[in-house]
């Protein structure tokens, strides 16, 4: 007599549907009960001893609690969904680096199932991406694919992680963009976008999460500051930059042209285009 828990093999019946005969599948199939349901999934051979041999592992899985009922059917593009779902879920920042890295990696990975992401696959992408990418801009593809199967993982959509290493970054800067370069390349600019490139050059700060969001609120003239709040930050911290003698020069400028729009309605925001619009971009 079989032992309770021990599951078993069996081969489905299916009908001819020119003769009408009953076949027998060659492939054996694996049943166990698990929390009073039955269980079943194909072990995709043949052969008896194969399928025994599955059956063992699937058990000591079970009994492990590593077994993920539908890691079969995770795909890559389900693990993506996680992780924009993540970014969008926390605001964070580095959305928009994410989306891009989500595309390239889409159109190599998409509809392949989770547990098939080989390293040697992975491996793959890089030599393709390698035509087309310094090392720096593949990691950051490499890294949000890592951080898409620890989301699947932490979920119980997929069992196991593969190996993502990262590429030797040889991005060191050899050479510094110098004033003179600098100011020319602002005097073949459209007057309003100069201001923007001018406190980007003194400050050093991202232009577009930390530069085209300072509203009038974040410029002190009085006592020298120019302001980035907690949580603006890529850090979340709080920063404040000094309104050296150029960058006081380059926002009194923008105060002006500020003012002179700002007839019937108060603009908060210190970067503008032409018209008075926030400038986006």
């Amino acid at each position: 007599m079989r032992e309770r828990g021990s599951g078993s093999l069996f081969r489905e019946t299916y009908r001819n549907k020119k003769t009408g005969h009953l076949k027998v599948c060659r492939t054996w199939m694996m049943k166990l009960w698990v929390g009073g349901k039955p269980l079943k999934r194909s072990s995709r051979t043949s052969s008896r001893a194969v399928a025994n041999k599955q059956l063992e592992h699937w058990k000591a899985q079970i009994r492990q609690g590593t077994y993920v009922p539908d890691a079969d059917q995770t795909r890559f593009d389900d693990l993506a969904t996680l992780l924009l779902d993540e970014y969008r879920a926390n605001a964070r920042k580095s959305l928009d680096r994410v989306e891009d890295a989500v595309d390239h990696l889409k159109g190599f990975f998409t509809g392949w199932r989770a547990q098939a992401i080989s390293t040697d696959r992975i491996l793959a992408y890089v030599r393709h991406r390698q035509q087309q990418a310094a090392n720096a801009t593949i990691n950051r593809e490499l890294a949000a694919l890592k951080r898409m199967f620890r989301l699947g993982e932490r979920a119980g959509k997929i069992v196991r992680r593969p190996f993502i290493g990262l590429l030797q970054e040889h991005n060191a800067r050899t050479g510094f963009f110098e004033r003179d370069e600098f100011g020319a390349v602002v005097a073949g600019l459209p007057d309003d976008l100069q201001a923007a490139f001018a406190v980007a050059y003194i400050t050093g700060w991202r232009v577009k999460s930390e530069i085209l969001t300072r509203q009038w609120a974040h410029v002190d003239f009085h006592t020298g500051w120019l302001r980035l709040e907690p949580g603006e930050s890529k850090s979340a911290e709080g920063r404040q930059f000094p309104l050296t003698p150029a960058l006081r020069a380059v926002l009194e400028r923008q105060r002006e042209h500020t003012l002179r729009l700002a007839l019937r309605v108060p603009l908060r925001v210190v970067l503008t285009s032409r018209g008075g619009n926030p400038q986006r971009d």
